[in-house]
């Protein structure tokens, strides 16, 4: 039992969901950063509809903007009443959901499948969901 509750000890302490919810999501993302590195395939998968435009070069420059996510999201996992971080991380799902919105309907590289909703639920379900709890987490 002694493992569990240390194990335990490195979640985030703040009170309810949300920090968990970044921790979970920043270590997602650490992960895909490592795919966007070693891989096309899952790449190809999110812009479906212009897998040519998908090359090494992309997928690492993806890689990189996924990491600093990453980092800002696992931050905010720890320090989640911090107005600056908070907000920056409010950021990064608004800019996360421009991306994938404007690939989906103004680019037309990603299609409507699982690969490119994926990071549109993600960025939504956390835009409203720290958007509802800003005050909750937030001493403004």
């Amino acid at each position: 039992m002694s493992s569990i509750n240390a194990l335990l000890s490195f979640l985030p302490q703040s009170a309810g969901w949300l920090p968990k919810w970044q921790l979970f999501i920043a270590t997602v993302a650490f992960f895909n950063t490592i795919q966007n590195f070693t891989t096309l395939k899952f790449t190809r998968r999110v812009y479906s509809k212009k897998v040519a435009e998908v090359t090494p070069l992309q997928a690492r420059t993806f890689g990189v903007w996924t990491l600093l996510s990453a980092a800002v999201r696992f931050y905010a996992a720890y320090h989640i009443h911090e107005k600056s971080v908070y907000d920056i991380t409010l950021i990064s799902y608004l800019i996360a959901f421009g991306h994938i919105t404007s690939e989906l309907l103004i680019f037309g590289s990603a299609g409507i499948a699982f690969p490119s909703l994926s990071p549109l639920i993600v960025s939504s379900v956390s835009l409203l969901w720290m958007f509802s709890q800003y005050e909750f987490y937030v001493n403004a």
